[in-house]
């Protein structure tokens, strides 16, 4: 009995530290979205038409990543890291 509560242990205590980690990401996400896309895509991500800045709710690291590289719009966060896409990303995600 010992055995499986043990090996239930495991796996159910990597899937808190998993959610603990898209936590701490979508914090640090949050953190460099007001810095820096919030003035022109709205404060939850809304987008604003009048500066034609597009909603950007859910976008996928990978969608953000391209966008600030292919765009001229984003010449100030072309600086954006793998990583800080990623938590970018991850905040998104949690926007409804």
């Amino acid at each position: 009995m010992k055995k499986v509560l043990s090996g239930l242990a495991l796996p159910a205590s990597l899937g808190l530290l998993g959610s603990v980690a898209r936590a701490q990401d979508a914090v640090a996400g949050e953190k460099t979205y007001q810095a820096k896309c919030a003035a022109c895509h709205g404060q939850n991500a809304e987008g604003k038409p009048a500066m034609k800045a597009p909603a950007i709710k859910s976008k996928s690291a990978d969608d953000i990543q391209k966008q600030i590289s292919t765009s001229p719009k984003h010449t100030g966060v072309k600086s954006l890291t793998p990583a800080e896409a990623k938590d970018l990303a991850a905040y998104l995600a949690t926007l409804k």
